[in-house]
């Protein structure tokens, strides 16, 4: 396999290079699908688009087991250099050249006899809903086990070093409005204080109090409230709340904590203060035997000292809906070090690029080792 590797390094900084200088935001990577669509079908691949959105799915072999490599496609939007643009500071332009990679790796080397590959490019991970879209398409109806993979930042793994599991948290982010009556600053009895009831808000919300094993944070993130006129008592405002856990029982419960909450300060200072939900993403949910095939491959690329403890991390993956919607589904994600600096979402995020050809050898003796297990001792050298 190495073998073959070393042989399609150029074609897979060609993609890179590509993927990477042309980013689109969530829900608009319609050139990247097309560039995706055009590259494997001219290397024989037969790929399934969607009439409404981005994304695609290729498919090789049938049968059973189904297995699903998932990589996300959408960049950031943020300003870079004094400039607004789309931006791959997310690492999503090296997931898609590993899936490509792994996908042209196993041609090489031959695809298994029996059961089903499935490669998904799946749209606005960063928005939190490519995945669902994916559910709803059906792509995973008949998936047993699911793959994926995420560049991490220095300061959770070391170039050169892997995780068989990143440990997501569940995130919540909502907004909502303090709905009442403007007064004079003379006559604050005739009106409602919306900055007030945001503190109240704010001090509640610090009273909660769950499960003090599992880690989770509520916190207002945005206020604005008032105009030019510093007379005027502002009866209305708009706000934001972040919400986080590491488990999704506990962001539920969470949620549930603030809306008992937001009831009772709208009842008490006499207001309507509606919430909705912006953004949900769910917590990873890792099944160990999808766990122990992918840490079987690090160990196999890079060696036993270099395989590390799943990473335990607050920030949010999308992917996780996967398993939400279908606990069927055995899942894990790789956690690859790549001497990622300053850190993932930064403008100016680098890392080293020879790390993509070990993530793909990772992701394809993966998919060999879990079809090995139920094939009878599939060959992956």
């Amino acid at each position: 396999m190495k073998q073959h590797i070393e042989e399609l390094k150029p074609t897979i900084d060609k993609v890179f290079n590509h993927l990477h200088k042309n980013p689109e935001v969530s829900w608009k990577e319609y050139e990247t699908t097309e560039y995706l669509r055009t590259f494997l079908q001219s290397k024989g691949f037969d790929v399934q688009g969607f009439d409404d959105c981005p994304g695609l799915v290729a498919e090789v072999g049938e049968g059973s087991p189904c297995l699903a490599l998932r990589t996300d496609m959408d960049a950031l939007w943020q300003e870079v250099d004094g400039k607004f643009q789309a931006n791959h500071s997310c690492g999503h332009d090296a997931h898609m050249s590993m899936g490509l990679g792994a996908i042209l790796v196993l041609q090489k080397a031959g695809f298994p006899s029996k059961g089903k590959l499935k490669f998904i490019f799946q749209p606005a991970e960063e928005k939190g809903t490519g995945a669902l879209k994916m559910i709803e398409k059906g792509v995973l109806d008949d998936v047993d086990y699911l793959y994926g993979v995420h560049l991490r930042p220095i300061q959770e793994i070391r170039d050169g070093e892997a995780s068989p599991a990143i440990c997501h948290g569940a995130a919540r982010f909502l907004t909502g409005e303090i709905l009442g009556e403007d007064a004079h600053g003379a006559r604050p009895h005739l009106g409602q204080n919306a900055i007030e009831i945001g503190a109240s808000l704010v001090n509640e919300i610090k009273s909660i109090h769950l499960d003090p094993m599992v880690p989770y944070t509520a916190k207002m993130t945005k206020f604005h409230a008032g105009s030019d006129s510093g007379n005027i008592i502002p009866g209305k405002a708009s706000f934001s709340l972040d919400l986080r856990a590491q488990s999704n029982e506990v962001i539920s419960a969470l949620a549930e904590k603030i809306e008992v909450i937001t009831e009772s300060v709208s009842n008490i200072y006499g207001v309507k203060i509606p919430l909705e939900t912006k953004v949900n993403v769910a917590a990873a949910e890792v099944d160990d035997e999808a766990r122990r095939f992918m840490e079987q491959a690090i160990v196999d690329v890079l060696g036993e000292s270099q395989t590390k403890e799943p990473i335990i991390t607050s920030g949010g993956e999308d992917f996780h809906f996967y398993t939400l919607k279908k606990p069927n589904i055995k899942a894990t994600m790789l956690g690859l070090g790549c001497d990622l600096q300053p850190g993932l979402h930064h403008p100016d995020m680098t890392f080293n690029q020879e790390a993509i050809y070990s993530g793909v050898e990772i992701l394809a003796r993966t998919l060999l080792h879990t079809l090995g297990e139920h094939k009878n001792g599939i060959n992956v050298e």
